[in-house]
């Protein structure tokens, strides 16, 4: 399938970055690749280079502007994958999975990925901290996972550190904000500055709290986990909108210049 992810001279320019030769004599791309990967392989005896390569023509900066069409591709890619315990990420790297065993383990592994959020907007964020969960059908941890990245998302974006409702007090506090969802003028951007806050720290009590500490098999699986995902990827989003500010007499949030 990767000779379906660019054109011919992409390909060849991708193959003489990487050190690559292509000696093949193919015109076809799948066959060109295929030569080249077997004669590396055999050469070196791992499939280093193989990975270097998929890495570099696979790079998420490629597809900039193309999300969906770079997803498909890494899909279906880490359907073949998983067949090797590896799984590459949105970030353009390459993890260790649990191993599928068979061909059909692998295909119903591509198909849960692709449908088990269908029809649900998730935030690329949700699933950057959980996918080797998700791969794995582990929805209990997936969403512990996610609910943990949201937390940590909220320190990188505001440079406090902390966590839970003591975190969201810290940096969305109505009097000396470091993340702001807007300029705090009116009561009612108030209101929505607030609301989220309280959005933020419900997320947290409801779901990574009580996910931290009873056992798993008292848990719903899967609906469940779409439901949670769809609330975490709302506050992403929300996350999206904030912007860092500092206080400036008399207390009117200001945004930062770079």
């Amino acid at each position: 399938m990767l000779g379906e992810c660019g054109t011919g001279d992409q390909i060849t320019r991708a193959l003489h970055d990487r050190g690559l030769e292509d000696h093949s004599g193919q015109s076809t791309k799948w066959r060109r690749l295929h030569w080249v990967f077997s004669d590396s392989q055999r050469q070196h005896g791992c499939a280093n280079r193989i990975i270097d390569f998929i890495q570099a023509f696979l790079a998420p900066g490629r597809f900039v502007g193309n999300s969906g069409e770079f997803e498909d591709h890494r899909t279906r890619l880490n359907a073949i994958l998983s067949l090797s315990g590896l799984d590459f990420g949105k970030d353009g790297k390459f993890r260790m999975v649990k191993m599928a065993t068979t061909l059909d383990e692998a295909e119903a592994r591509l198909k849960t990925i692709q449908h088990k959020l269908r029809g649900r907007s998730i935030h690329p964020e949700v699933t950057k901290y959980c996918r080797a969960e998700l791969l794995e059908d582990n929805y209990f941890h997936a969403v512990f996972e996610a609910s943990k990245g949201l937390a940590q998302r909220i320190r990188d974006l505001s440079g406090i550190e902390g966590d839970g409702a003591a975190l969201v007090d810290k940096v969305f506090s109505i009097e000396n904000p470091i993340l702001a969802l807007n300029f705090l003028k009116t009561d009612t951007e108030k209101s929505e500055h607030k609301g989220f806050a309280q959005l933020l720290k419900g997320c947290f009590a409801a779901v990574r709290n009580p996910l931290a500490h009873e056992p798993k098999i008292l848990w719903d699986g899967e609906e469940d986990a779409a439901d949670y995902f769809t609330l975490i990827s709302l506050l992403h989003r929300r996350l999206d909108r904030c912007f860092r500010v500092h206080k400036s007499p008399p207390h009117n949030p200001v945004v930062e210049t770079q």
